[in-house]
């Protein structure tokens, strides 16, 4: 009696129950819809995952954030059985995050190919989550542990980073894509004023060692010293996303370490700098208040375009036009000079983890400028050919004898033996109808150390940013500032500095800046 009775139900009234049921929690699978679905044969025929992609969709949508994905990928893109896969993937990235199957040597040996390869796919699983977060990813990620796994994965010694146990060995530890996509996400989630991070002594010395080790961990792949870089940097990582196969490379964990360990030693430490002893801002917290979901294109985008080799010369999706214009406020960090040339020399890492780090603060006031895609060159008009030559890495990739002649409405550029080029000056974000196929800046700014000019590139296949920064008195040398816009017009420059005497083949002095936009 009560199997037909229920075999009675109308299926869109078993199916808004299903739905119901589902979707009492956003958090967590739907593990109440288990007993719905046995009730009877006629709820499994009509509620099973094989037979109802429609429900199932839809239980994604609402537990995950859509909204980015369906803008970057295309609405055609998520199908409901494709939603439905992704639903069941996510479900086992997060009992495996829980689990911790991946964060300690115990269970993972990321010397072993096939732990390496299960540990990269649990951490590019959790970049994209945050890459396309508006609120729901993360709280599935830090309902499920992610803190805890990513602090069991750096900061203990059987921690399968291996971080923290090298450099009890006093050894440098690696640098590798995993150690990047953890870093990554240990930014995107890192909280300076949660207790749990007060004295954390081993915690700051691995961000120490990775953000200020410039002679060992890399700024950017491709090498900075390359503006028209001839490959991609590696073997991009074939991620399933979406029920597509992705080439995707994995980021550079420069920036995150720098931000992270910056945020760190300004909230948790109140460190002082030599010339304001005021705390300095959480540039986490920073860029979280932005609420644009457009905040992590650039980063999607220039996974998706290193991992594909699509090296182009002029300007891609990597970078967003207008949107480092404006004033910028920020700090910039030294070491002592002799702590650094025994660094240089070979030196273990106790000694940077030793080594006090001197903080100043500084301004910039930056203008872009625009090489629209119909303006006039010489020559052929091809869109991918490039409108400047490389240039000089250590000049912010201009050649010598360049001149840059800035007026209200942009800048005119004269290359050695080249017909002029004139870049718009840039009023507001993306204000051009045409395409951007280059992109200078210039500026000027003032720190403790005196007033500056500031005049760089960006380099079109990734927007790495480049800017040479010339003291006005000239007894401060010239220094060569490279990095990235991290988080869009909203976001952190973040990067190194560098001086400029010494070759592009050879380590030279340098340190660490993050700057975010004044309010």
């Amino acid at each position: 009696m009560l199997s037909s009775t229920l075999a009675s139900v109308p299926q869109e009234i078993v199916e808004h129950v299903a739905y119901l049921v589902a979707t009492d929690t956003i958090v967590g699978p739907p593990i109440d819809l288990i007993s719905l679905v046995s009730t009877s044969q006629h709820f499994y025929s009509g509620l099973s995952i094989t037979k109802n992609l429609n429900l199932y969709a839809n239980i994604f949508t609402f537990k995950f954030d859509t909204g980015v994905a369906t803008r970057r990928l295309g609405v055609d893109k998520l199908t409901q059985s494709v939603l439905t896969e992704e639903l069941q993937r996510r479900l086992i990235l997060l009992k495996r995050i829980r689990a911790r199957t991946e964060s300690s040597l115990e269970q993972c040996d990321p010397r072993k190919p096939e732990d390496r390869t299960r540990l990269r796919e649990t951490l590019f699983g959790a970049y994209l989550l945050m890459l396309e977060n508006e609120g729901k990813n993360e709280l599935h990620l830090r309902a499920y542990g992610i803190d805890d796994w990513l602090n069991e994965y750096w900061f203990r010694e059987q921690g399968s980073s291996l971080a923290t146990s090298a450099l009890k060995a006093d050894r440098w530890p690696d640098q590798n894509e995993e150690h990047a996509l953890a870093m990554w996400l240990f930014w995107f989630l890192f909280k300076p004023g949660d207790h749990k991070y007060n004295q954390n002594r081993t915690m700051t010395h691995v961000l120490k060692i990775y953000a200020l080790g410039a002679h060992v961990y890399q700024l950017a792949a491709p090498s900075w010293t390359e503006f028209f870089p001839s490959s991609r940097p590696a073997s991009p990582e074939i991620v399933n996303h979406y029920s597509e196969a992705y080439h995707l490379s994995s980021p550079s964990m420069a920036s995150p370490a720098i931000l992270s360990f910056l945020s760190l030693i300004d909230r948790v430490e109140m460190s002082t700098t030599a010339s304001d002893p005021r705390p300095q801002r959480n540039w986490g917290e920073k860029l979280y208040k932005s609420s644009s979901s457009a905040k992590w294109d650039c980063e999607w985008h220039r996974c998706v375009n290193l991992g594909r080799g699509l090296l182009k010369k002029t300007l891609t999706s990597a970078f967003t036009p207008g949107s480092i214009k404006g004033v910028w406020e920020g700090t910039f960090t030294y070491t002592e000079f002799g702590a650094y040339a025994e660094l240089l020399g070979g030196a273990a890492p106790t000694i940077l983890t030793k080594s006090m780090v001197v903080k100043h603060r500084q301004t910039w006031k930056l203008r872009e400028h625009h090489l629209l895609l119909d303006s006039p060159t010489s020559g052929n008009d091809d869109e991918d050919r490039a409108p400047l030559s490389a240039g000089d890495p250590l000049r912010s990739y201009f050649a010598t004898g360049t001149r840059v002649t800035e007026n209200a409405t942009g800048v005119e550029v004269q290359e050695p033996g080249a017909n002029p080029l004139f870049y718009k000056r840039a009023t507001s974000l993306q204000d051009d109808n045409q395409a951007v196929r280059d992109i200078i800046l210039t500026g000027e700014g003032h720190s403790a150390w005196g007033q500056f000019s500031l005049v760089g590139r960006i380099r079109p296949c990734d927007g790495f940013i480049s800017l040479s920064k010339d003291y006005v008195d000239g007894d401060r040398g010239k220094w060569l500032y490279r990095g990235y816009l991290i988080g869009n017009a909203d976001g952190c420059l973040a990067g190194r500095w560098r001086d400029t005497m010494s070759p592009i083949d050879t380590a030279g002095y340098e340190g660490c800046f993050t700057m975010s936009r004044r309010i």
